[in-house]
């Protein structure tokens, strides 16, 4: 009965991810298109928005550091996931509200106070939730468990691509709303129902503990000043940039170079996902277990790197069908280092300072995520502008970015997470 119990929990936790997941897809996917195809806005414009909740990102450190030290109604983590809940769905309620009304000046002024309220509730829920995964699970299993719940995530995506599309079959007001309205009360009620009572029975004497230092302290021992810290910082900032810096190149490639039509193009998301989404299941129930987190880690790495040779090759040789093998094939390396960056940085990771050294992380995949599209959008209009040549303007950027792998790979060989600040804390606390 304990085992089921058991179960059970680790089943509802994967309600938050799913809700977390829904809430993007209808952000980052459907408003993207309707903005700009619907509702006419410029592309910058709608650049600018989506790009606030990847600027607000750093408040993860912050509010990490306020779950660690001060609970809420009690609870360390439990109360800021709803919170974060709340604040997310009435982002999204606004957002949808203001761009089904009539355009203007104040419009858009509302919709940047919309878009960093749903910031501000997507990092705060979703920073503390992987909090409260590295407080439920030790060792083995916390990476794996965290692994797996970024599965949910993309298992949540999937599925709520399906509904909404059926839902918005033809963009019209009403529907979209109905649509924001059903969204906002589920990732509501899915997170309360995946976290409550899921958390540790009496956080306070670790909170206490954690409140002996201010912000501003903590995050200058635990996380500045440690030398650790900051070369895992760079890694995964590295990882991301050189694995994410194609993300809106792949299908703009298969047309100028290729030839290929827009279901062709749309198609490589496909692989790519499933690719990915293979890779990290698989990592989550054995690789992880036999190779160790960063074994999985090194492996994607150098996968992802050899798999950006092929889109080279397949300009050469005029191949759409070699570009869909190299694009699942960068899929997989992207989800093995994916899970093993994942489950590093939780080893990083200690129950005392969870949610600062989370945010830490959290942190470090939006800038390199940012940066990442950046740098390719740049290094395209700069090559193409100087040799007229799409084949080598996006060639440039996928060997920037296996460079940019392969420093990342040589900077793993200096990670010693035993020797992080946190951790040591750690040990003297349990010696306590």
């Amino acid at each position: 009965m304990q085992n089921i119990s058991r179960i059970v929990s680790h089943f509802r936790l994967a309600l938050f991810p799913i809700a977390y997941a829904l809430s993007g897809v209808l952000i980052g996917s459907t408003l993207n298109r309707i903005m700009i195809a619907d509702l006419g806005y410029s592309a910058s414009l709608v650049a600018l928005f989506f790009a606030i909740p990847l600027l607000v990102s750093p408040v993860r450190v912050w509010v990490g550091y306020r779950s660690d030290a001060f609970p809420l109604l009690g609870k360390r983590r439990e109360t800021y996931i709803v919170a974060g809940a709340l604040v997310l769905g009435a982002g999204v309620l606004l957002i949808v509200n203001l761009i089904t009304g009539q355009g203007s000046g104040w419009v858009f002024a509302g919709l940047a106070v919309a878009f960093l309220l749903y910031g501000l509730g997507r990092n705060l829920s979703h920073n503390t939730f992987q909090a409260l995964v590295a407080e439920r699970f030790e060792g083995e299993s916390r990476s794996r468990a965290a692994t797996l719940y970024e599965v949910a995530t993309m298992l949540g995506m999937v599925m709520g691509a399906g509904v909404i599309k059926g839902a918005l079959k033809v963009y019209e007001p009403e529907a979209l709303l109905r649509v924001a309205v059903a969204v906002a009360a589920a990732v509501l009620i899915l997170s309360f129902a995946g976290v409550w009572r899921q958390e540790a029975k009496n956080p306070l004497p670790l909170a206490h503990r954690a409140k002996e230092t201010n912000f501003g302290e903590t995050l200058r021992a635990v996380v500045l000043a440690d030398p650790q810290v900051r070369l895992f910082f760079v890694i995964v900032v590295l990882t991301f940039v050189g694995t994410l810096a194609q993300d809106v190149l792949l299908e703009p490639f298969g047309a100028l170079v290729l030839g290929m039509d827009v279901g062709e193009t749309t198609g490589l998301t496909q692989f790519w996902g499933i690719g990915v989404l293979v890779s990290m299941l698989l990592s989550g129930v054995w690789l992880l277990k036999a190779w160790g987190y960063m074994r999985v880690m090194r492996s994607g790495l150098v996968v992802a790197t050899l798999s950006f040779a092929g889109p080279l090759a397949a300009g050469l040789m005029a191949s759409p069908s070699l570009l869909k093998a190299a694009v699942f094939l960068m899929g997989v390396g992207t989800g093995l280092a994916g899970a093993g960056m994942l489950s590093g940085s939780l080893a990083f990771t200690s129950r005392l300072r969870a949610g600062m050294l989370v945010g830490v992380w959290g942190v470090a995949n939006m800038t390199g995520h940012a940066f990442g599209s950046l740098l390719g959008g740049v290094t395209v209009d700069v090559v193409r502008a100087l040799t007229g040549s799409a084949f080598w303007a996006y060639g440039t950027v996928f060997g920037m970015e296996m460079l940019i792998l392969l420093t990342a790979l040589s900077l793993t060989w200096q990670v010693r997470v035993e020797s992080s600040v946190a951790r040591v804390e750690e040990r003297s606390l349990v010696a306590a």
